[in-house]
């Protein structure tokens, strides 16, 4: 059975953790959207904010009366220079535990206009898709990053606690579309 705030019907895939479900408080909505050609995808270096320091798409907050596909057009433009037809392929639901809960729409594309360029928040770089840097990323994103290169549509939940700095995982579950 899905968590709490995963709707529909889905295979589950990954899940862990020991805690119970954290309550579900304010949604604050996000996107995050990845480039994926010849078996590689982009993914950028995050330079500053939360996440700092890991490897990351593309995206951020979905402004007011702004559709999230419209919102990670915007991100992707801002943060790598480019534009990209983006596809919905996964919705992401992050709880902690204090914190706005975070829903999260990811988008991939195959093709991209424009030139790829280093910005103030993210150093854009290619990886290929057998070698992505999952040490260094979010700590769910080896579960549901490989569905999202397959393309398969998926659906997830983690709940982190902070400690200091870190956001430390606690219960995580992921699916894909049946």
């Amino acid at each position: 059975m899905p968590p709490p705030g995963i709707f529909g019907d889905w295979e589950l895939t990954h899940t862990g953790g020991t805690s119970d479900w954290f309550p579900v408080e304010e949604t604050r909505y996000y996107t995050n959207a990845f480039l994926i050609q010849n078996a590689k995808i982009l993914l950028g270096y995050k330079k500053r904010g939360l996440g700092i320091h890991k490897y990351n798409g593309f995206g951020g907050k979905v402004e007011p009366d702004e559709s999230t596909v419209a919102a990670a057009a915007r991100e992707l433009l801002e943060e790598a220079g480019i534009s990209a037809p983006l596809e919905h392929a996964g919705t992401l639901l992050f709880v902690v535990p204090g914190n706005k809960w975070a829903h999260i729409d990811i988008f991939r594309a195959e093709e991209y206009s424009g030139t790829i360029i280093e910005s103030d928040e993210m150093r854009p770089e290619w990886f290929d898709a057998s070698q992505i840097p999952f040490d260094n990323m979010w700590d769910t994103d080896r579960y549901w990053l490989p569905l999202l290169l397959a393309k398969h549509p998926f659906a997830g939940r983690a709940d982190f606690e902070k400690e200091g700095d870190s956001y430390i995982l606690k219960r995580w579950w992921i699916g894909k579309k049946t």
